[in-house]
């Protein structure tokens, strides 16, 4: 299934990045990959068996609004560990799961200056680096 989304990976750790266009999946993209994050792929992914990948035509390409598409070093493929819903975030949300995968879904302002920190948070809760009192893993 083809998704128009965003993927980047921290480890074996796939995440992906939904929203609709102008969201800001590419900029929260960029900054992930300044945090060390690895890119898989951007604006579109394939996902089969809960594994992320780019479409062969966009592979390693990144778009960079004021610059324009980019070639960068990319992973072929990674399990999806969380998906993030580009949105204005609840103060304290309950779980949910993304349908499609059943991993765990969070929500994140993409303009503010937190998210990537955020994403990087909900990925340590999920290996047990961080624990939640309350919230999305709580």
């Amino acid at each position: 299934m083809r998704l128009h989304a965003s993927c980047a990976a921290r480890a074996d750790q796939g995440l992906l990045l939904l929203g609709p266009p102008g969201a800001g999946k590419s900029d929260l993209l960029l900054r992930l990959l300044d945090r060390g994050y690895d890119l898989v792929a951007d604006d579109q992914v394939e996902l089969r068996e809960g594994r992320a990948s780019p479409p062969a035509a966009l592979a390693g390409l990144l778009e960079v609004r004021g610059l324009g598409i980019v070639r960068r070093a990319f992973r072929a493929e990674v399990g999806v560990r969380l998906v993030v819903r580009l949105e204005r975030a609840e103060r304290l949300p309950m779980p949910v799961r993304y349908e499609n995968l059943d991993v765990p879904m969070i929500s994140v302002d993409p303009l503010a200056a937190s998210a990537p920190i955020v994403i990087g948070l909900a990925l340590d809760g999920l290996t047990g680096k961080a624990s939640f009192v309350t919230g999305a893993f709580g």
